[in-house]
C-alpha cells in the first residue's frame, strides 16, 4: 500500500484512567498508580504499539470542592520528571514528554532536568511547557495568586528563551537580563542528545496559541469536533507562517479517549458501566470546576443554567465555552453534564469497535484535522493494551502508521529536526 500521511500516537497517563470513575472499575489497577511496574506495564504497551511517545501531567494541588479534597476520585501527583526518568530506564525508543509549569519554577533548574532526561534516556525527552491559573496551587508555593493570563505567557516565553540559551551553550555560559528573570552562568553539561528535548504545548486560548505557534513543536489539544479541530489546526498554521516557522515543524494531537468493544453493543454497555460508577457528587464537582460556577446548591436533574453562566463567567476558556454551548444546545441535566465530563475531561469520547475506530482517525488524518492522537484510555493498561493489540495493527494495514521506529529518537518518531 502507498504510504502517505502518517500518523503520530502518544499516551496520555493519569492515575487510575481517564474516565473519571474508571478506578473504581474492576479491571482497573487503581491500587498500583503509585508503584513501577504499572508505568512498566503501559510503557510497554506503547511500545510494543510503536506510539511516539508517553506523556505525564502535573498537578500542583490536590482536587477540591470548597475546601476539601474530593474523595471520590483517584489521586496521583506524582513528579512527572521522576515518572519519565522510570519509564525511559524501561524502554528502549518511547518518548517521554513531563509537564512542568513555568509559573512556579525556575529556568535553570527546568534546564537541568531536561537536559539530564534527555541524556540518561538517549535523545527521548518532551517538555509539556504550561502556565498554571488555579490560585490553589500559588498557594502550595507561598505565591500570590495567579498572574494574569497575558502576563503569564509573556513569562513563559522569556523562560523558555532563557532554556533554550542554557540548552544551546552547555557547559558554556549565558547572560540573560529580563523582565522576569535574570540568570548568568553555565548549565555545566553538554548540550542535549536532541539539541532541545522536544518542547509541547497544550493552550487553546488565543494567547495559547500564539505562545504554541511561537515555541511549541507538539500540540495536545481538545477538539471534540472534525471541523473545530481543521480550524485549530489552520489557525496555528497561520501563526506559524506569520513567524517564520514551517507547519510541518508541529505535529497536532487532539486527545481522543476510546471505549471499544468487539461490538458497538458491547462498547455502548461498557461506557454505560463506566457512567454508573460516577458518584453524583464528583459529576457536580467536575461541572462546577470546569464552568467556574457552583451547581452544588441544585438538583443534579435540573438542567445547567447556560444563560446565568455565561453571564458569570464571560472569560471562559474555549473548551469550556464549547461546553457550555452544548448543555444550551442539548438541554443538559448537571448529571448528564458531569457524566460528559467524566469521560474525557472535554476531549472527544470515541464510543465503537477497532475497526470504526481506525475509520474515525484516519478520517481526521487525511481530512486535515490531526497530525495525530493523544490516547487518553478509560482505564489502566486493559484499555490501552487493547487499542494497541486491535486498532494499531488496523491503522499498519492501512498504511498510516509506523510498523517499526525510524530512529533513537523523539525527534526522529516525530519527523522534526535538531534545532542548529
Amino acid at each position: 500500500m502507498h504510504i502517505g500521511k502518517q500518523l503520530h500516537l502518544g499516551l496520555f497517563i493519569y492515575p487510575g484512567g481517564h474516565h473519571i470513575a474508571a478506578w473504581r472499575h474492576p479491571e482497573a489497577a487503581s491500587e498500583q498508580v503509585t508503584e513501577l511496574d504499572y508505568f512498566r506495564r503501559c510503557a510497554q504497551a506503547c511500545e510494543r504499539g510503536k506510539f511516539d511517545q508517553l506523556f505525564v501531567g502535573d498537578a500542583l494541588m490536590a482536587r477540591e470542592s470548597r475546601g476539601r479534597v474530593v474523595g471520590e476520585v483517584a489521586i496521583n501527583n506524582l513528579d512527572p520528571v521522576s515518572v519519565c526518568a522510570a519509564v525511559a530506564s524501561v524502554t528502549e525508543h518511547l518518548g517521554v514528554v513531563a509537564t512542568l509549569s513555568t509559573s512556579f519554577h525556575e529556568p535553570f533548574l527546568i534546564a537541568a532536568k531536561f537536559a539530564t532526561l534527555d541524556h540518561l534516556s538517549g535523545g527521548r525527552a518532551g517538555w509539556n511547557v504550561v502556565t498554571t491559573s488555579q490560585d490553589a496551587a500559588a498557594a502550595n508555593f507561598g505565591r500570590d495568586p495567579h498572574m494574569e493570563k497575558t502576563s503569564r505567557y509573556e513569562r513563559a516565553q522569556e523562560f523558555v528563551d532563557v532554556t533554550r540559551a542554557l540548552w544551546d551553550a552547555g557547559i558554556g555560559s549565558i547572560t540573560h537580563h529580563g523582565r522576569f528573570f535574570d540568570v548568568e552562568g553555565s548549565l555545566g553539561m553538554q548540550r542535549p542528545p536532541q539539541g532541545w528535548p522536544v518542547l509541547v504545548q497544550a493552550g487553546g486560548s488565543p494567547p495559547g496559541r500564539a505562545f504554541a505557534a511561537s515555541i511549541g513543536e507538539a500540540i495536545f489539544t481538545a477538539q471534540t469536533t472534525l471541523p473545530e479541530a481543521q480550524e485549530f489546526r489552520s489557525a496555528i498554521h497561520a501563526l506559524m507562517t506569520v513567524r517564520g516557522r514551517l507547519p510541518d515543524s508541529i505535529k497536532i494531537q487532539p486527545g481522543l479517549s476510546p471505549i471499544l468493544g468487539s461490538t458497538m453493543a458491547e462498547a455502548l454497555r461498557k461506557e454505560i458501566e463506566l457512567d454508573e460508577l460516577v458518584h453524583p457528587r464528583v459529576g457536580t464537582w467536575m461541572i462546577s470546576e470546569y464552568l467556574r460556577f457552583p451547581l452544588y446548591d441544585l438538583s443534579p436533574d435540573s438542567t445547567v443554567p447556560a444563560a446565568e453562566v455565561r453571564a458569570a463567567n464571560p472569560d471562559l476558556s474555549p473548551a469550556a465555552a464549547a461546553f457550555l454551548d452544548r448543555c444550551a444546545r442539548e438541554g443538559l441535566t448537571i448529571a448528564n453534564g458531569g457524566r460528559i465530563l467524566a469521560r474525557s475531561r472535554t476531549h472527544q469520547s470515541f464510543v465503537g469497535t477497532p475497526e470504526t475506530m481506525a475509520d474515525h482517525m484516519q478520517m481526521w488524518l487525511t481530512e486535515g484535522g490531526c497530525d495525530g492522537f493523544n490516547l487518553l484510555p478509560a482505564w489502566f493498561p486493559g484499555e490501552l493494551e487493547l487499542f494497541v493489540d486491535q486498532v494499531v495493527p488496523l491503522l499498519q494495514r492501512r498504511g498510516i502508521f509506523r510498523r517499526d521506529y525510524n530512529g533513537p529518537m523523539l525527534r526522529d518518531h516525530l519527523g522534526l529536526a535538531v534545532p542548529g
